[in-house]
């Protein structure tokens, strides 16, 4: 299967902006967006320099490649994703973003249980989390209203999640599904409201690609 190869702090870079890919780094001055302020590459820094703006294709190819990035996801997905949420009744971008939150991997990065996506990619790949009471190993498997999702023993028990009670405290967790800090188990409420998914302008401009 195709993964995203690229190192994250660039694609980060590449964005202008912080994806959060790689945890408790991107919140110190070692972050890479932080210590070098413009695009990867020999021609990055006079890149970063120039103020032309995007044309339309480029400000719609931008956002595309931000959300691919931040949800670690492909063009493929990305479309098939559209493709459904223009199916469904209501607003295409809100679909879209719903879509995109309740994939199980994000779920979990949602829930603090893991420090960034790909972390909790990892953790849903290797089989440590059962939903509704199963063993599921799939990342981009969609969570329904009423879901389950548990942490496995033998996970909880390991080096990797020995602070994990620790770090839950400060976690601020969305209003559409509930959390219990200290069994580490979690149970979807409700889909996203438009207010929990953030900003849907720059969302409209994938729309406008897609429907073409």
């Amino acid at each position: 299967m195709a993964t995203i190869i690229d190192p994250r702090c660039k694609q980060c870079r590449r964005a202008g902006e912080k994806l959060f890919l790689k945890g408790d780094r991107c919140f110190t001055s070692k972050c890479a967006v932080v210590k070098r302020a413009y695009p990867p590459g020999r021609q990055g820094r006079a890149m970063g320099q120039r103020r032309r703006g995007r044309s339309e294709y480029g400000q719609q190819l931008f956002e595309k490649q931000r959300v691919k990035r931040t949800y670690g996801i492909l063009e493929r997905q990305l479309k098939k994703y559209f493709r459904e949420s223009e199916l469904q009744k209501g607003d295409t971008r809100e679909n879209l973003m719903r879509r995109l939150e309740m994939r199980l991997d994000n779920v979990v990065f949602r829930m603090g249980w893991t420090k960034s996506r790909s972390a909790a990619r990892q953790l849903v790949g290797h089989g440590h989390l059962l939903l509704n009471g199963r063993r599921m190993t799939i990342p981009s498997c969609q969570v329904k209203v009423g879901d389950t999702i548990v942490m496995m023993e033998k996970i909880k028990r390991s080096k990797l999640m020995e602070n994990l009670p620790l770090a839950l405290k400060k976690v601020e967790t969305p209003a559409w599904f509930m959390l219990d800090k200290e069994k580490i188990e979690g149970k979807i409420l409700h889909l996203p409201a438009a207010e929990d998914l953030g900003d849907l302008s720059p969302v409209g401009l994938i729309v406008e690609s897609y429907s073409r």
